[in-house]
C-alpha cells in the first residue's frame, strides 16, 4: 500500500495552513535558537492571535495554532517586531534547515549553516518539503529525521555530502559545502527530480555520480535526553504541544537566556538547570517520549478520531514503541513503529511494526477496546 496524498502543504509564516482550530503559522528559528525576548515574544502572540497552542515539529519549526484569518496581517506584525521573519518572504519558505542542539558559535555546524541562509536564493526551484541537515557536530544524529541534503562526518572526522537514500556521501570541507550542495541541487533539477518531489525517491531510480558515493557516514548517535547539559536544560514536549503561557512561565522563572528547539520534542534553554514542572518532560523514562501522536480531531479536518487522550492513557502500559496517527497519512510518524493505531471512521486499525497506510492486522478498534485490550496490543 503507498501513503495517501497530503491533501495540504508544509506552512510557513507567510503561508499558513488552515486546520480544524485556525490557521497554522510556522516560525523558522534561524539556527533553531530565540533570545529569551523572542520566546516571550512568540508566546505572547499566541495567547493573543491563537488558541495560545505551539507546536514543535519533528524540523525543528514552532507553530502558532488556531491564528483567525483576519489576524495573520497582525501575527507577521508581531513576528517582524520580534525578529523571528528575517527572510525575504520568497526565500523564508526555503530555510528547511536542521542542525544538532550543541552547536557553538562558529563552529563548523554554524559556519555551513550561516552560508547556507545567506546563499538561500542561489539555489534553484525545489519542491517545497525539500530540506537539508548540517549535522557536523560530533557524530551524526539527524539520520532518521527528514532531509533531503546531509552534510555530515564520516569515520575519520571529515565533512561529507550525502544526497538522502544514498549510503555514501562525497567529501567536501567547510569551505567547499555550501557549492557542492548548489551543485547538487542542481543535478536534482537537471535529472528530473522535482516529478518525484524528495531526493530518496529520486536516488532510488537514478544513479548519482560515482564520486558522490566515495565515503559512509559515521554510525549514528544517540540524540538528547531530558536533563542538565554543559549548554543548559533539556526539557520535553508531550506530543510536541507546548502551551505558551507554561513555556512563558518557564522560561522566566529559570531566567534562561535563550531557546534552541530540536526535531525530538525538546527544547534547550541556555543557562538553565532542569526544573520541575508538570507543563514539560524531566523524566528521561516518561514513556511519552516514545509516543507520538498527531492532534487529531477536532484540530486535524483529516481525523475522525481524538488521539492523544488515548496516546497518553496506552503509553504507561505499552512496553514498546507507539503511534496514534488521527489518519492514513502518518504525518507525526511516516515510518515504521512496533504499534501503529490508525483512525478510520471514528475507529482504529492496528498496524504492527509498519507505517499508518499499510495492511491493519485488526480493524474498528474502539478506544475502550484498545483500554482493556492494551496488554495485547
Amino acid at each position: 500500500m503507498s501513503r495517501p496524498d497530503a491533501k495540504g502543504w508544509c506552512p510557513g509564516a507567510y503561508k499558513p495552513m488552515m486546520s480544524g482550530d485556525g490557521l497554522v503559522v510556522r516560525v523558522r528559528p534561524v539556527m533553531a535558537r530565540l533570545s529569551q525576548e523572542q520566546v516571550l515574544g512568540l508566546c505572547e502572540t499566541a495567547d493573543q492571535f491563537g488558541s495560545g497552542l505551539i507546536d514543535l515539529t519533528s524540523r525543528a519549526n514552532l507553530q502558532i495554532r488556531g491564528v483567525k484569518e483576519a489576524d495573520h496581517e497582525a501575527v507577521l506584525a508581531a513576528l517582524h517586531k520580534i525578529d523571528l521573519l528575517p527572510d525575504d518572504p520568497a526565500l523564508e519558505s526555503r530555510r528547511n534547515i536542521l542542525i544538532p542542539p550543541m552547536w557553538h558559535e562558529d563552529d563548523d555546524t554554524h559556519r555551513v549553516a550561516s552560508e547556507l541562509v545567506a546563499r538561500l536564493g542561489d539555489l534553484p526551484e525545489l519542491p517545497p518539503k525539500m530540506g537539508y541537515a548540517i549535522d557536523l557536530t560530533g557524530g551524526p544524529q539527524l539520520s532518521d529525521k527528514s532531509a533531503d541534503f546531509r552534510f555530515e562526518r564520516d569515520a575519520s572526522g571529515r565533512t561529507i555530502l550525502r544526497a538522502d537514500g544514498a549510503s555514501r556521501g562525497r567529501v567536501v570541507t567547510v569551505d567547499t559545502a555550501v557549492d557542492a550542495l548548489l551543485e547538487m541541487a542542481q543535478w536534482f533539477v537537471d535529472t528530473h527530480g522535482p516529478t518525484r518531489r524528495r531526493m530518496a525517491a529520486h536516488v532510488a531510480l537514478t544513479p548519482l555520480p560515482a564520486d558522490w558515493q566515495a565515503v559512509p557516514p559515521a554510525a549514528s548517535q544517540k540524540p538528547p535526553v531530558p536533563g542538565d547539559t554543559e549548554m543548559g536544560a533539556v526539557f520535553g514536549v508531550s506530543f510536541g504541544q507546548i502551551e505558551a503561557a507554561h513555556l512563558a512561565h518557564l522560561v522566566k522563572a529559570t531566567k534562561a537566556t535563550a531557546m534552541r528547539v530540536t526535531p525530538w520534542r525538546l527544547f534547550l534553554l541556555e543557562g538553565a538547570e532542569l526544573t520541575e514542572t508538570d507543563a514539560f518532560i524531566t523524566d528521561t523514562h516518561d514513556p511519552l517520549l516514545h509516543v507520538d501522536a498527531c492532534p487529531g480531531a477536532p484540530l486535524c479536518t483529516s481525523s475522525t478520531v481524538e488521539t492523544r487522550n488515548l496516546a497518553r492513557q496506552l503509553a504507561k502500559h505499552l512496553p514498546t514503541p507507539l503511534h496514534v496517527s488521527g489518519c492514513a497519512k502518518g504525518c507525526a510518524l511516516p515510518r515504521p513503529c512496533a504499534t501503529t493505531l490508525v483512525g478510520k471512521d471514528g475507529a482504529f486499525d492496528l498496524v504492527k511494526h509498519g507505517r499508518p497506510w499499510e495492511a491493519p492486522i485488526k480493524t474498528g478498534l474502539t478506544p475502550s477496546t484498545l483500554l482493556e485490550a492494551r496488554g495485547e496490543l
